[in-house]
């Protein structure tokens, strides 16, 4: 008997869910959740000693090391599950990462993000998909982007470009889905809020009060899948959806009202922002 229940057709008892960066965070959280739905699941991560550690406490999982940024990875990833359970019902593109830059400096960490971050999810959608539409049964593809992708805040322009990007290939990616004849698959789109992570624990050594936990975020995930949300914005404990939706509409601002890029951070504007914000 599994401890969780779900309403979504794909997440259910004996599906097959994959799970990149599945050995900490937002993706350790959902394996466990998906375990607790009785699911059958892999987890796949780069490191191989928190993928063994994450692997112990789940109990019955598969386990792969893989790096994402590698397509022959994850193409070995996708036969290695196939061969093991035949199906996949859930690809989590979760593996991510947070390396500092600037937009004239830190090319070689330039290159690791977007090959991590967005190549990662790239190379998932194109070993898993086919094979996923071609079962011809309820299936999700679940990929990690961030409101750093959609608001763009000063301070790391590669993380805030990789996550923007996989925005954009979600939606396409979400677009051709729901014009296959008789397809089953949809993607959607995770945007944490300020999360506790294994990304976060780097500079933080405990969770701040504001900030949510992987596994409230999960649940979050779960409850959005059940409606049949694309755009799953989470909140946070500082940070409700209004305030979300008032700064994203301020950006998309910044090209309807041809203000300077990223206006929100710019002094001739910070009391326009306030009062818009206010209102």
């Amino acid at each position: 008997m599994s401890s969780r229940a779900s309403t979504h057709p794909a997440l259910i008892e004996n599906n097959v869910a994959v799970i990149t960066g599945g050995a900490d965070g937002i993706g350790l959280a959902a394996a466990q959740y998906f375990t607790d739905l009785g699911m059958r699941v892999c987890i796949a991560d780069i490191d191989e000693a928190k993928l063994a550690e994450a692997a112990r406490g789940l109990g019955d999982v598969l386990a792969l090391k893989t790096d994402v940024a590698r397509i022959e990875d994850v193409q070995a990833l996708k036969e290695r599950v196939y061969q093991q359970y035949g199906q996949v019902d859930v690809l989590m593109n979760n593996a991510g990462t947070a390396v500092h830059c600037e937009s004239w400096s830190g090319y070689e960490n330039w290159q690791t993000t977007l090959n991590v971050n967005l190549w990662g999810v790239i190379n998932g959608i194109h070993c898993f998909s086919t094979a996923m539409m071609e079962q011809n049964t309820p299936g999700l593809i679940i990929n990690t982007g961030s409101k750093q992708g959609i608001t763009l805040p000063p301070g790391n322009p590669a993380y805030n470009v990789s996550k923007a990007a996989i925005k954009a290939v979600t939606e396409t990616l979400q677009h051709d889905l729901r014009n296959v004849d008789g397809g089953q698959l949809s993607a959607h789109l995770l945007v944490p809020g300020f999360t506790y992570t294994g990304i976060m624990r780097q500079f933080l050594d405990e969770k701040p009060p504001s900030a949510w936990t992987s596994e409230q975020v999960v649940e979050f995930m779960v409850a959005s899948l059940e409606r049949g949300d694309f755009y799953i914005i989470c909140p946070d404990n500082d940070v409700d959806r209004e305030t979300d939706n008032k700064r994203m509409t301020w950006a998309m601002g910044d090209l309807t009202d041809n203000r300077p890029a990223l206006s929100r951070w710019h002094p001739d504007f910070q009391q326009a922002f306030e009062a818009f914000m206010g209102k």
